[in-house]
């Protein structure tokens, strides 16, 4: 979710909590997510013994959200993006039984999804680059911090398509890298990247 068109600015929207009567009209369209969209975490290895260890792909199995596109004023344009955290699937190592562990592990001991049942993204600002940067909150356990995303946009018809690729550390928002094995030797490193792909049709929700 890579060519750049001008009319990119639409990915620059932030999800408005209140929903719309309408998908189009006035001066704006509404693009929903679509399912097609993909939305992963990629883990990497730290520690003596990291070596010893798994990288992980994470990928979200449920998630929403919206592009709120202005033509005449694109830098007004916005977005949201709410995942469940529950959702959240372990795709990597191909071991069933590893797959359980960092799955359980992920979910009790770093996400604490019984408390914390969402991530969130909304964008803040808009700016332009080579391609757009947007300045958006993103809110991982309860902690919100603002990141910088950049993006690349192209729109066909009545579909929106974006990619982005960012960095945050776990520690930023108040968690400490998971660590496991023999006294805890082998650590999940403390950088994780986001992954995003998204599909975004105009008209009524997906």
């Amino acid at each position: 979710m890579r060519a750049v068109t001008a009319a990119t600015m639409a990915l620059v929207a932030v999800l408005c909590p209140a929903p719309l009567t309408a998908q189009t009209g006035g001066d704006s369209t509404v693009y929903w997510l679509s399912p097609l969209s993909r939305l992963e975490v990629k883990t990497g290895k730290a520690g003596l013994f990291g070596f010893a260890g798994h990288e992980h792909v994470i990928r979200a199995r449920v998630f929403s959200g919206r592009v709120v596109h202005y033509p005449s004023a694109p830098l007004s344009s916005h977005i949201e993006i709410s995942i469940p955290t529950d959702s959240l699937e372990v795709l990597t190592p191909p071991d069933t039984a590893e797959i359980r562990k960092v799955t359980a592990a992920m979910r009790t001991e770093v996400l604490h999804v019984e408390q914390f049942r969402d991530i969130t993204f909304v964008s803040k600002a808009l700016t332009q680059t080579h391609g757009f940067r947007i300045t958006g909150e993103l809110t991982i356990v309860g902690q919100t911090r603002a990141v910088p995303v950049d993006v690349r946009v192209a729109i066909e018809a009545d579909t929106l398509r974006a990619e982005a690729t960012f960095a945050v550390n776990q520690t930023d928002f108040g968690i400490r890298p998971y660590r496991g094995g023999p006294a805890g030797l082998v650590r999940v490193a403390n950088r994780v990247v986001f992954d995003i792909a998204v599909v975004a049709v105009a008209g009524p929700p997906q």
